[in-house]
């Protein structure tokens, strides 16, 4: 045995070499489960009643044309070919980077997503954000005052806060805040002639905080939860048996172990970031890819439907990946394989 082996370094790049294989083989089977997804949303569409050309032409101007010159339209957009050529045409494009155009619009979806991303992305990751960091908060805080008045009313919040819909507080804040005291804007995203963040910002505030004010109370029943189940750990008892002060035990050790529940909900709201909250963004008419959704889907519009829902399911599948990552490195009793 070579005296100047050093098997801690063996190790290492063997921990390391293993964790890099992990990655490239989580993210290798994730290109044929979106595959299957694609295909069974696309079924899904094939399967809805109705027909997009219905819903292209108003109904004055849907009278008036004959059958021959609505199939000729339909021959146009290629929606009278068998449902496995057209979904082989779509995925062939998609391949290609052409994800082709709105059949209600004509605008290429590229630049639909282009346009709508950012505003879903801007409400939901501020509300992602706040939610976040006052859950985790006040669910500690909870927990570490068991059965004070604080913790009973937070307790009593957080049952409210997540059976109560989001779009009840929507409508209560645009009641209080809009219409009556007139402090802020009832919905859209901007005001005509602003365009920078801080312009937005009044926009932006009251649909913001509605969704965080949901996601807290989620957050926060987890994360009191696990702080619960963690002072009872015997790696607790033993921190405190070595006289650490009682905020290291609580914070340096309980809270990383609490943090991984908390964890895997935040990750798997990730796809929020792309779907946005519907809801919300119906109720404050904001214009973010989540209306866009539900308007596509009501219009048929497959080409535009396929694209979002693959964004989303692409983003589930990331969060699902990087879940996995991230309690293993919280918990070191959880392994990665």
């Amino acid at each position: 045995m070579d005296l100047f082996e050093n098997p801690v370094g063996s190790r290492t790049t063997l921990l390391e070499g293993f964790v890099a294989a992990y990655i490239i083989r989580r993210l290798l089977i994730m290109i044929p489960m979106l595959l299957v997804i694609s295909f069974l949303i696309y079924l899904g569409l094939e399967l809805t009643p109705g027909d997009p050309v219905s819903y292209m032409i108003g109904p004055e101007a849907l009278a008036n044309l004959s059958e021959a010159q609505l199939d000729a339209m339909r021959e146009a957009l290629g929606l009278n070919d068998p449902f496995l050529i057209r979904y082989g045409k779509w995925l062939f494009s998609v391949f290609h980077g052409d994800f082709g155009y709105s059949l209600t619009s004509g605008v290429a979806i590229k630049d639909i997503v282009k346009t709508r991303l950012p505003a879903t992305m801007e409400l939901a990751g501020i509300a992602l954000i706040l939610s976040t960091l006052f859950g985790s908060l006040l669910g500690t805080i909870s927990a570490l005052k068991r059965g004070s008045i604080g913790d009973n009313a937070l307790t009593v919040a957080g049952m409210m806060g997540v059976s109560i819909p989001q779009f009840f507080f929507g409508l209560v804040a645009i009641l209080i805040f809009a219409l009556r005291l007139n402090w802020l804007p009832a919905g859209g995203r901007t005001l005509p002639g602003y365009q920078g963040f801080m312009d937005r910002l009044p926009n932006l505030l009251m649909p913001s905080l509605v969704m965080a004010l949901s996601m807290t109370a989620g957050v926060m029943r987890y994360a009191r939860s696990s702080m619960l189940d963690a002072m009872n750990k015997d790696f607790i008892k033993t921190a405190r048996s070595k006289g650490l002060p009682e905020w290291r035990v609580n914070l340096i050790h309980g809270f990383r172990f609490a943090l991984t529940p908390v964890v895997v909900l935040i990750g798997f709201r990730l796809p929020t970031l792309v779907g946005g909250s519907v809801v919300l963004e119906t109720v404050f008419q904001w214009p973010g890819v989540g209306r866009e959704f539900v308007a596509a889907v009501r219009g048929q519009n497959y080409p535009l439907v396929m694209m979002i829902a693959l964004l989303m399911v692409s983003v589930m599948l990331f969060a699902s990946f990087l879940v996995d990552v991230l309690t293993a490195w919280l918990d070191p009793r959880i392994k990665l394989g």
